[in-house]
Order: structure tokens, then C-alpha cells, then sequence
């Protein structure tokens, strides 16, 4: 598995991967408004295509993961994408590694609290908030929950 810098990609590239799979490279939530193909991140390519791709912010002694995407479960994509971040930050001192998912998305709860990761926080209703700056937010998920609510998740290091 080959993981880069997203910073090695050209920025077409991860803007043409953000608009396909999360409607725009415009993260919306609670801790601001993220262009995820200009933040620092990594990718795993495979045939010279993304298969993963994670972005993330430092501020301080705290990491916040803004998006992870892995196309391929079940192979270990996105827990070295995870890795990769939580190396990052130990290396930038951080204290800690957070992120925020919204309540609908059951297989990232899990999948991040098998990585040690805890939930720390609910944010009712964020989701409406989100959608007066981007509409694309849909109102019903795939697996039919609706979409209202952000949980933040954190992992100390």
C-alpha cells in the first residue's frame, strides 16, 4: 500500500475527488467551514488512482481530522490513513486527535472506536446549521437515518 501527501497530488485532482464523493471539497461543520483539497492530508493510490484519501488541521497541541475516505473496505485503507495522522501529530506534539461525524453514520462510530477513539460530545441539530452554507447536505442518509446531529470523537495520544 503506497500512501503520499496529498500535497504531492495536484489540487484538480483532489477537488475532482471531493466534489464525487462528498458533493464539494467544502467541509461544513461544527468547528468551521474546511476547503478539504487544501488542507494537509494523505492518500493511498493504487493503479495512480485514489483509493483513500484523509485530511486533517493542527491547531495547537490538537489534531482534528475533517474527512476520511477509504473505497475499498475491509482492507486496511483507512486505519493506515488513521495511523499516518496520528503519527503526524505525535510528531507536532499533539496532545490529541479529534474528529466529528455525523449521527447517521454508524460504520464510522465504530470503525473509530475500535481505533481508540471515544465519544465526547453531541452537538444536537448541528446539521441544520451546516446546511444554511451547504444546501448539498442531504437530509436522509443512504441507510435511511435522518441527518440532524454531530458527534465529536477523540483520541489522546
Amino acid at each position: 500500500m503506497k500512501i503520499i501527501k496529498t500535497s504531492a497530488l495536484r489540487k484538480e485532482t483532489l477537488t475532482q475527488f471531493f466534489t464525487k464523493h462528498w458533493g464539494s471539497p467544502q467541509m461544513v461543520v461544527s468547528s468551521g467551514i474546511y476547503q478539504c483539497d487544501e488542507l494537509d492530508g494523505f492518500a493511498v493510490i493504487e493503479g495512480g488512482e485514489i483509493m483513500g484519501l484523509i485530511t486533517y488541521t493542527i491547531n495547537g497541541d490538537e489534531c482534528e481530522i475533517m474527512s476520511l475516505d477509504s473505497l475499498i473496505e475491509n482492507r486496511g485503507i483507512g486505519s493506515a490513513l488513521i495511523k499516518q495522522v496520528e503519527l503526524e501529530a505525535e510528531k507536532e506534539k499533539c496532545k490529541l486527535v479529534k474528529l466529528i461525524t455525523t449521527n447517521d453514520n454508524l460504520n464510522a462510530l465504530g470503525f473509530y472506536q475500535k481505533r481508540g477513539y471515544r465519544l465526547t460530545k453531541l452537538y444536537v441539530n448541528a446539521v441544520e446549521q451546516a446546511r444554511k452554507l451547504k444546501p448539498e447536505i442531504p437530509f436522509i442518509a443512504d441507510n435511511g437515518i435522518p441527518i440532524r446531529d454531530e458527534l465529536l470523537l477523540v483520541k489522546e495520544l
